[in-house]
């Protein structure tokens, strides 16, 4: 790899000491660096402008947690240019770099020590009244829940156009098997190796004993259907990309989710597996 972009949590790199540490390490072996200046408002993690990014750039670096990560993902996607998180907080399950390994992981860049694994992402098209409202994607989950005042949501859940069941619950995770190590995990969904092909859908606080997760192939569709509420009332929801994206979402309306056509790839160093990861976490 010659050419790299960096994007930083402002946050967490404080003056973007480490993004220009990053920058200058790989300028003096003769690489081409770009540290991302499009971060004008601090309380958005990895706010990116897209026109940043070169057609040559070979690696996004992204400094900061999974979530910063996650951001530049929704951002960058379309780029189809591989990212190596780094972590300044906690270790993370995307961002496993962690600071004092950063030296080592650029001359594994530079040196071609590297794999880059492809993940699934999702898919969502939300529809209106009208037709189709909104399209995104997500790398971890594609979550539908409450909107506003603490409320009970009711919605249908259809896989390939089949009823499977109306659920009574605070929302309902879609995730990736890389998101099942987020959101979906502390709603007491399954960990999923992330290179596996499939998709897990988890009801949140369901008001029944129906709180089983449910694991579905990747080649399958599913429909949210939001129903009416209590004694026929209007409910609104939102529908949230990575924790970034959000559509608005009613009574009547519905998102269909299925595999996207991209990937995101994740450049892994080799220096440590996801059950070493996994280990870790469960030590804690």
């Amino acid at each position: 790899m010659d050419h790299f972009f960096v994007v930083t949590n402002p946050r967490k790199d404080t003056e973007l000491k480490t993004a220009h540490l990053i920058r200058d390490y790989l300028v003096g072996q003769g690489k081409h660096c770009i540290v991302d200046i499009g971060m004008k408002s601090p309380d958005k993690e990895g706010y990116t402008y897209i026109e940043q990014v070169e057609k040559d750039i070979d690696c996004i670096i992204v400094l900061g947690g999974d979530g910063t990560l996650l951001q530049a993902v929704t951002n960058l996607a379309e780029k189809n240019i591989p990212f190596l998180g780094i972590n300044l907080g906690t270790l993370g399950f995307l961002a496993e770099v962690n600071k004092s390994g950063i030296e080592d992981a650029l001359d594994k860049l530079i040196h071609g020590d590297y794999d880059i694994e492809k993940r699934m992402m999702l898919s969502g098209k939300s529809y209106g009244k009208q037709g189709v409202k909104d399209t995104a994607r997500a790398l971890n989950d594609i979550v539908i829940t409450r909107k506003g005042s603490l409320q009970i949501i009711d919605f249908n859940i259809y896989v390939n156009g089949e009823f499977l069941h109306c659920y009574h619950a605070d929302g309902v995770i879609v995730s990736t098997p890389t998101g099942s190590t987020g959101y979906s995990l502390s709603a007491g969904g399954p960990i999923v190796e992330p290179k596996a092909d499939l998709i897990v859908l988890t009801p949140i606080c369901p008001h029944s004993m129906q709180n089983r997760s449910i694991i579905l192939s990747a080649k399958d569709m599913i429909t949210v259907e939001i129903e009416n509420g209590r004694d026929g009332e209007m409910q609104e929801v939102e529908a949230i990309f990575d924790g970034c994206h959000k559509v608005p979402l009613c009574t009547g309306e519905k998102i269909e989710v299925q595999k996207s056509e991209k990937t995101t790839g994740i450049v892994k160093l080799s220096q440590m597996s996801f059950l070493e990861v996994l280990h870790r976490k469960m030590s804690d």
